[in-house]
């Protein structure tokens, strides 16, 4: 290989000129520069379909709010779409009271879930749902509180409680329940809930023993006491707080000897498993 000359050139050794940049390069920087341009492009878009998408809400909500045909009960609150089912003792006025504001108004406005919540402080009212259908209707079923005993109000007055300890307002119907005593009303809800709910307990086990029960004491938790006539006479059975169904059964077993030998027996502790004590 022969020696590079430099002689005439004006290029010293080592000065060479430098070599173009490759094409690639630029068609490298041209891409860029459209995925750019193409991203731009997108958010423009995107954005102009977001406008348009909250300019057609909008036009749709008004429309739903000030068309009439979405009034509930009419625009003149002459028309009856508001159907109201499951109340029997619920007080029916103080129920469509709750949608007193809502007449003339289009449901699509409603708040389903606060008139709901309104719905269950009314009297006898357990739950209750609220559901918007279209045009203008409203369906509104209730759910009502179920009595589960009597309770002494005051020595002369009764009144009605749930199985959540809810004392309830006097009703026209005559309900075949037990006294429960050992409560207070003064009670906290949480107290009166947790012995109805003990008293209920022993009822179910019992099955069909249990509903000649008249009383059921729940004063103490650990004994639950319950008064029922059987064999001609009013009884007191001490049946703890467990084994009620073993328990009472051992009790009929053995009754008739118990008469038998103890006539004037009238309070019975049933809670030992081998023997039936009489309580003086």
């Amino acid at each position: 290989m022969g020696r590079r000359t430099y002689e005439g050139t004006g290029v010293l050794p080592g000065m060479e000129e430098e070599t173009p940049a490759p094409r690639a390069r630029t068609s490298a920087a041209r891409r860029t520069l459209l995925s750019i341009r193409r991203m731009i492009a997108g958010v423009v878009l995107l954005g102009l379909m977001l406008l348009l998408s909250l300019y057609a809400f909008h036009k749709l909500e008004q429309f739903l709010i000030r068309d009439p045909r979405f009034a509930l009960n009419g625009p003149e609150g002459d028309a009856e779409t508001l159907e109201i089912s499951g109340a029997s003792h619920a007080p029916m006025r103080q129920i469509e009271a709750v949608f007193s504001d809502d007449a003339g108004r289009s449901v699509y406005q409603m708040p389903l879930s606060e008139r709901r919540n309104t719905l269950r402080a009314v009297e006898w009212v357990r739950d209750a749902s609220v559901v918007r259908l279209w045009p203008n209707r409203v369906l509104v079923t209730i759910a009502e509180r179920k009595p589960a005993a009597f309770v002494s109000v005051t020595p002369s007055r009764f009144a009605l409680i749930d199985e959540d300890g809810v004392i309830l307002p006097p009703a026209p119907d005559k309900f075949t329940l037990p006294v429960l005593a050992g409560l207070r009303v003064s009670d906290s809800l949480a107290e009166r809930r947790d012995r109805v709910r003990r008293m209920l307990r022993l009822i179910q086990e019992l099955g069909d023993s249990g509903k000649r029960i008249s009383e059921v004491d729940v004063s103490d938790r650990d004994n639950l006491k319950v008064t029922e006539p059987y064999g001609g006479r009013m009884l007191t059975l001490l049946l703890g707080d467990h084994s009620f169904a073993l328990r009472y059964q051992n009790f009929v077993n053995h009754y008739a000897e118990i008469k038998r030998r103890l006539p004037d027996a009238t309070t019975l502790d049933l809670r030992l498993e081998d023997r039936i004590t009489v309580v003086e």
